[in-house]
């Protein structure tokens, strides 16, 4: 009888902690580029949330489609920590400038919400360094001690 190995199944990214961080900055962000856009806050308010609302978004379309396992060429995880890093950087920034004039209700709102995304960004960051650190992948992948060959 041949031995039948199972497949093993991943957990599609969706159902996954770092899906979730992503899908609640994705939200938080969509939210503060809407305010911003009522209020009729200056443009580069706009502009950034909008560029984060592009970057998140294909982040989470490159996950969901796993094409991070079919380029291989690029090390993905790090490029998500940079834009994570830089997003939190942009996302402070705005929000500190919304937040500090005195402005209309709407602006300020847009502002705690680039704050919170800002808290979620970092989130985001943390949990990907921290499954890099444990799960590292690429030619420096370390084998377990009951994997290695004992030749005699």
């Amino acid at each position: 009888m041949a031995n039948v190995q199972p497949k093993i199944k991943h957990r599609p990214f969706c159902f996954s902690v770092k899906g979730h961080v992503k899908m609640l900055r994705l939200a938080l962000t969509v939210t503060s580029m809407t305010l911003f856009i009522i209020a009729q806050a200056p443009e580069p308010y706009i502009v950034i949330t909008g560029f984060e609302v592009t970057v998140i978004l294909f982040f989470i379309l490159l996950y969901i489609l796993r094409l991070d396992r079919l380029m291989k060429w690029l090390f993905w995880p790090l490029l998500d920590i940079i834009n994570s890093l830089v997003t939190t950087v942009f996302m402070l920034i705005v929000s500190v400038l919304a937040l500090i004039p005195e402005t209309t209700p709407l602006t300020v709102g847009g502002g705690v919400f680039a704050l919170v995304t800002a808290v979620c960004c970092l989130a985001d960051g943390a949990l990907i360094y921290r499954k890099l650190l444990f799960n590292p992948s690429g030619p420096y992948q370390k084998k377990p001690v009951h994997e290695r060959k004992v030749v005699l």
